[in-house]
């Protein structure tokens, strides 16, 4: 019997096509319809009598079309070979039945067909049409009716036969949902459990078709998972079972149990893990509706059931991006994207949620150790995604789950999370060994990928993040000396990850303790060598990308190189450093960084004093010596950087780098500490001394009204008593020890006891600070009281003489108000200087004070550009006091002095102007080349002053310029080519016959002078006259222009500096660029329009 059957079907399944069994179907499917007035009533009848009338049909179009008898034959078939019931007294069993066995009708069709298939050979005169299809391929139509039934398979056969809390009830879906869990009859035979055990197994051996699989399980997963959960899982009743009671065989749920583990194994895991998340339910809710709360509570078998299987979802490959996914994609998110997956980008919360799940071991596994370190690796993987969306709900859930891993296991999470993420850091750090076969040069210990990967990683962890857990925070601190480095690096470039380094660094400085701040600011300047940084071997590279990579350094043989590549890396790491504290004066980082260093200068003055007294070390020992010799230049290298680091504190800080009382009270005490350090050494100078008046003037300002203060502000100022007193007793000077009194006996009172000592510094303080704050309403009052008060002006000039005893006599001519300050003078009328005035600022162009020596200067040369009548009559004598102060060291006097000869020059130039080329042309033996390079400053200055008028003084000028350029002083010859360059830049069509001259003297000194910097300047002069000539320069240069391109290109060709060959080939550019303009000139669109007469 077997074989014939086995004929029989065969040949069934050879002649029966897909259209008859999909016209089937179809027919199935037809809609009923009713002529009921009751709604209720009408839709329970009409579903029954539609499912009925249906059936009937189907067995009549079986019954009389002989078309038809192929697939009965086959539906007959496999009828038989089933093992469940198919006919019922419930109508929807029996439908659900016959759906049932057209699906698998269907299967077998598409299998045999696909199996008979086979593909001709592709025409090779038409290679780009299309393969043929494979004859079991479903239209679009077709898979429409194929979804149609399989949703009325699920409707019908799954859905009613589930036990409350297992799966989303049918009422709850739709209105049709709820009709037909009221219409099924579950007393019926057979049993529920057993229509739905056949409605699974028919629907999972149809869904071995890949095309019917794909359609089954992308709408029905859930409801088929929870049918077999039920199947397999769900613990059956202890009380013995009536004889007449259908139950499940034990194989029947080990069956299931395994056809659950293997649809979870086959299906998209995101998919598969939404599913249980829906299964598993949420917490229970307080619901006063009975319906409702059976929905929302799961069994507890169910539950525990489902988050095991989370668990070893979780668990697989790639389990941490089907949690995430599965979670996400829900809500929009992932492939789907649109609107909803924007709305989702806000939703945080989701996010948090899985990041909680992912960070909590399960209790399946079997060690935390192993679950750590099976998941951790994948939520790293999170951070490197491409599509943006996407990326930013996993860089959530990872920096989440990096936090929630720190705070609650911290040393797993340094583990298996930290320790991985900053391995590239830690491979170069100088407390790392290197490996023997790493240790070649040129070998590539981080590439580029590696470290920009790790940058980007570390700023979404912490910044990002923003959450300064202990265990990240410790995690970090080794690593921040060679990610400043880094840094460092990529300020002198351009690099995409600078703005992330720097904003790590400013994080984790903004998050650690001052103290510890501070010292990692230490390390970063070289002066705390304890703090890990780049390993000595190690160096930053850029890479072919554009990325950085790090390499190990190649050996230098010139000890002179290695020198300036040591001492010009830490100055660019100091110059970094302080870019990076100006971003820090706001949190108040970079005030206590800078007093911490102006107490280090303090050690540095006082150890010197100490060791100035030491014995001369003697040892019998080259080793001794040598050990001794290297802890000395160690020690000078030590102060050399502190000295660096005040200077560019100094110049790079602004006023508001305190931010508070008692940042502006360290400064105070750590001035005061130095100053009290000099003075037991008796080694007070004139720098000492002005910083202790200002020290001691900034606290009479506080003190003075300047700031509201407090009581605790007076707390926090009698830590400056000790020291106040100790400058009272251990000063020579009886007004500072005066004045340091008086601040201690203010301080000590709270304000309410103040001398007038302490007004007048305050006073002199603030004038020194702004000296052009004086509005006119105060300096009309100054005026009535120099008119009317005599006795109270005299007063004033004894407090002030007084104060100027103090240390505060740099600025005191402009402080007395005898003959008014520099911003009295705007607002003065020409003639109002007196002599008396006069005489006093004349002596004081003379101070030792560099401070007073360089506003009498400048007070000179306000008065000259007011063209005041009395300091005009005595130019002579001004032009001699200016030249004088030409020679000083001091950069504010002879700047001070260069301002007042080129005012006073303005004012009488040929006067002047002849003499000072005198003064330039004369040799080393009358003054330095230092002094000539100033006054040929000077000259410039003059030259830009004179405008188009300097074309009157051309001659001597070229020709002293010309003359300087071969001087024996290298530099000044440099100085005296670059003036020429500028000089000719704006003589333009005034050149003239000078021309020739110029250009011979530019070849001459380009191709035989032995100096580079002077070589330089020349081709650096062909580069302004070109620029400053422009389009001009074919009609003023005209015959020199084919000297000057053959120079150029000598220069290229045979010139050793490479600086002096990049002038010459940004000359030959401009030439170029002259050249193609003259020869092809840009076209003009215009139209000219002519008036007739």
């Amino acid at each position: 019997m077997a074989a014939p059957q086995q004929a029989a079907g065969g040949g069934a399944l050879e002649t029966c096509g897909l259209e008859q069994i999909l016209e089937a179907l179809k027919l199935l499917l037809s809609p009923g319809g009713s002529g009921s007035s009751s709604l209720q009533i009408t839709k329970h009848d009409v579903l029954l009598a539609t499912l009925k009338s249906n059936l009937s049909a189907l067995e009549d179009k079986f019954l009389k079309d002989p078309h038809w008898k192929t697939l009965k034959l086959l539906r007959d078939e496999i009828a038989n070979k089933a093992e469940w019931l198919q006919n019922s007294v419930d109508v929807t069993w029996s439908f659900t039945s016959q759906t049932l066995l057209l699906l698998s009708c269907l299967k077998e069709t598409m299998v045999r067909l696909a199996a008979d298939f086979s593909p001709g050979q592709p025409n090779p005169r038409t290679p780009e049409a299309a393969p043929a299809l494979s004859p079991d391929t479903l239209s679009i139509a077709q898979q429409k009716t194929v979804q149609s039934v399989l949703q009325f398979v699920v409707t019908l056969g799954v859905c009613p036969y589930l036990i409350p809390g297992v799966g989303v009830p049918l009422r709850y879906r739709t209105e049709f949902g709820a009709i037909v869990q009221d219409v099924v009859c579950l007393d019926a035979v057979p049993s529920a459990t057993q229509r739905l055990y056949a409605s699974c197994r028919v629907l999972l051996n149809v869904a071995q078709h890949a095309s019917l699989g794909s359609l089954i399980f992308c709408r029905h997963f859930g409801d088929i998972a929870a049918g077999l959960c039920q199947l397999g899982f769900c613990p059956t009743k202890r009380k013995p079972l009536q004889p007449e009671e259908e139950v499940l065989t034990e194989e029947e749920r080990a069956l299931s149990r395994e056809a659950l583990r293997d649809i979870l194994d086959q299906v998209y895991q995101p998919l598969a893990v939404r599913e249980l998340l829906i299964l598993q339910g949420g917490p229970p809710q307080s619901c006063t509706d009975v319906k409702r709360e059976v929905r929302c509570r799961a069994p507890t078998w169910l539950r525990r059931l489902c988050g095991q299987l989370l668990s070893e979802r979780l668990m697989r490959p790639n389990g941490v991006q089907a949690v995430v996914r599965g979670i996400l994609e829900g809500a929009g998110a992932g492939a789907a994207g649109g609107s909803d997956a924007e709305a989702m980008a806000a939703d945080w919360k989701k996010c948090d949620l899985i990041a909680k799940i992912l960070a909590s071991c399960p209790q399946q596994s079997l060690s935390p150790e192993d679950y750590y370190r099976a998941i951790c690796p994948q939520i790293l993987d999170l951070f490197h995604f491409q599509d943006k969306l996407t990326a930013r709900q996993f860089q959530r859930v990872a920096t989440t789950t990096f936090i929630t891993l720190a705070r609650e296991r911290p040393q797993l999470a340094a583990m298996y999370l930290l320790r991985p993420m900053l391995a590239p850091l830690h491979r170069c750090l100088n407390t790392t060994e290197i490996p023997e076969n790493d240790m070649v040069p040129g070998t590539i210990l981080v590439t580029e990928e590696e470290l920009s990967r790790c940058i980007e990683d570390v700023f979404k962890v912490y910044v990002v993040g923003n959450e300064p857990v202990t265990a990240l925070v410790d995690s970090l601190l080794p690593v921040l000396g060679a990610l400043f480095s880094l840094y460092s690096f990529t300020k002198q470039s351009v690099s995409h990850i600078r703005s992330l380094c720097q904003e790590i660094l400013l994080w984790i400085l903004g998050k650690l303790e001052r103290k510890k701040a501070i010292a990692r600011l230490k390390g970063f300047a070289g002066l705390d060598k304890s703090v890990p940084s780049l390993h000595p071997l190690c160096q930053f590279r850029a890479a072919p990308q554009g990325g950085i990579m790090i390499t190990i350094k190649e050996a230098l043989c010139d000890e002179d190189e290695a020198l300036y590549q040591k001492v010009s890396s830490e100055q660019y790491q100091v110059e970094h450093l302080g870019d990076l504290l100006s971003h820090c004066q706001e949190c108040g980082l970079a005030g206590d960084f800078f007093i911490c260093c102006l107490k280090e200068l303090t050690h540095v003055a006082v150890e010197n004093e100490a060791k100035l007294k030491m014995q001369p070390y003697s040892s019998n020992s080259f080793l001794d010596l040598e050990q001794h010799q290297t802890l000395l230049v160690e020690d000078q290298e030590q102060k050399l950087l502190v000295l660096q680091l005040m200077a560019l504190l100094c110049e790079r800080m602004s006023e508001q780098i305190f931010t508070d009382i008692t940042q502006v009270v360290d400064f105070v005490a750590a001035t005061l500490q130095r100053a009290c350090a000099s003075l037991a050494h008796q080694a007070e100078s004139t720098v000492e001394s002005q910083t202790l008046s200002m020290s001691m003037g900034l606290v009479a300002v506080m003190l003075g009204g300047a700031v509201q203060l407090k009581s605790s502000d007076f707390a926090i100022l009698k830590q400056l008593l000790p020291l106040l007193e100790k400058v009272s007793s251990t000063h020579p000077d009886p007004v500072i020890q005066e004045l340091a009194v008086d601040l201690r006996i203010t301080i000590s009172t709270h304000g309410a006891f103040s001398t007038e000592a302490v007004g007048v510094a305050a006073q002199s303080t603030l004038n020194k600070k702004d000296p052009e704050g004086k509005t006119e309403a105060q300096q009309q009052t100054s005026h009535e009281r120099d008119t009317d008060m005599p006795q109270s002006l005299l007063e004033q000039q004894q407090s002030h003489d007084k104060s100027n005893q103090t240390g505060l006599k740099s600025d005191a001519p402009f402080i007395r108000r005898s003959f008014g300050e520099p911003s009295t003078t705007t607002n003065r009328k020409p003639g109002s200087v007196t002599t008396e005035q006069l005489q006093e600022v004349l002596l004081s162009a003379y101070d030792p004070e560099i401070p007073t020596r360089a506003a009498a200067l400048r007070t000179l040369s306000h008065w000259i550009e007011q063209r005041e009548a009395r300091v005009l009559e005595i130019q002579e004598k001004l032009l001699k006091i200016f030249l004088e102060n030409l020679e000083h060291e001091d950069t504010f006097v002879y700047l001070s002095a260069i301002q007042g000869v080129a005012l006073l020059s303005d004012v009488y130039p040929e006067k002047i102007l002849l003499g000072l080329l005198a003064q330039y042309d004369c040799g080393k033996d009358k003054h330095t080349p230092e002094t000539r390079m100033k006054v040929g400053e000077v000259l410039m200055r003059i030259v830009r002053a004179l405008g188009d008028m300097v074309s009157k003084y051309r001659e001597p000028l070229i020709h002293a310029f010309l003359r300087g350029a071969r001087d024996p002083d290298g530099a000044h010859r440099a100085s005296s080519l670059s003036n020429l360059g500028e000089l000719c830049q704006r003589l333009d069509f005034l050149l003239g016959s000078v021309v020739h001259e110029v250009t011979a003297c530019l070849i001459a000194v380009a191709k035989t002078d032995r100096e580079v910097q002077v070589r330089r300047a020349a081709i650096h002069v062909i580069v302004l006259l070109l620029r400053g000539l422009s389009q001009k320069a074919t009609e003023v240069l005209r015959d020199a222009l084919k000297d000057l391109y053959h120079l150029l290109k000598h220069v290229v060709r045979l010139e050793p500096d490479d600086v002096a060959k990049l002038h010459a080939q940004l000359a030959l550019e401009e030439l170029d660029e002259i050249m193609r303009n003259f020869l092809f000139p840009p076209q003009k669109l215009e139209k000219k329009i002519l008036v007739l007469p």
